[in-house]
C-alpha cells in the first residue's frame, strides 16, 4: 500500500514538468472549436492546430497567434493584413508570444510556448478578415 502511495504522490509531483496538451480545431467556416483555454503561470503548453476543412492555405488559412495582454487587437490584425510573406504575423511585433504557421485543410502545426505572467490573453487567426470571428481566450491561473 505504501508503495503505491508513494508512487501516486510522486506522479502528482512531477506532473508539472511535462507540457498540457491543447488542441484547437478551426474549419472552413471560420471558427476555432474553442474560445477560451485555461493553464497554470509557467506550465509548458503544446499547442496543435487542426484545420479540419477541405480549401487550401490562399483562401481558406488559419493560424493561431498568442497577443501579449494589453494588445490592440484590432490595430494588431490590420498589420497583420501586410504581412503574408510572415504568416500574417509582422516581424519585430512585441505583441505576439507564439504563434503557428498558416495551415490550409487537412494540415496542422504544433507549437510550444509558456505563459508566466497570470492573467488574460487573446489569441486570435491573423489571416486577413478571420480575426473577428476567430478570437479566444487563455486564462492564465
Amino acid at each position: 500500500m505504501r508503495k503505491i502511495l508513494l508512487t501516486v504522490v510522486l506522479a502528482l509531483f512531477a506532473m508539472p514538468l511535462f507540457a498540457k496538451d491543447v488542441v484547437v480545431n478551426s474549419d472552413d467556416a471560420m471558427k476555432f472549436d474553442v474560445s477560451e483555454i485555461k493553464v497554470k503561470a509557467g506550465e509548458e503548453i503544446k499547442l496543435t492546430l487542426n484545420h479540419t476543412g477541405k480549401l487550401g492555405k490562399d483562401v481558406m488559412g488559419h493560424n493561431f497567434v498568442v497577443l501579449a495582454q494589453g494588445t490592440d487587437v484590432q490595430a494588431f490584425a490590420n498589420a497583420a493584413i501586410q504581412a503574408k510573406a510572415t504568416d500574417y504575423v509582422p516581424e519585430g511585433n512585441d505583441s505576439v508570444l507564439a504563434h503557428t504557421k498558416v495551415i490550409g485543410g487537412g494540415e496542422s502545426d504544433t507549437i510550444t510556448f509558456t505563459l508566466k505572467e497570470k492573467g488574460t490573453y487573446e489569441f486570435i487567426c491573423s489571416f486577413p478578415g478571420h480575426s473577428f470571428m476567430m478570437k479566444g481566450v487563455i486564462i492564465v491561473e
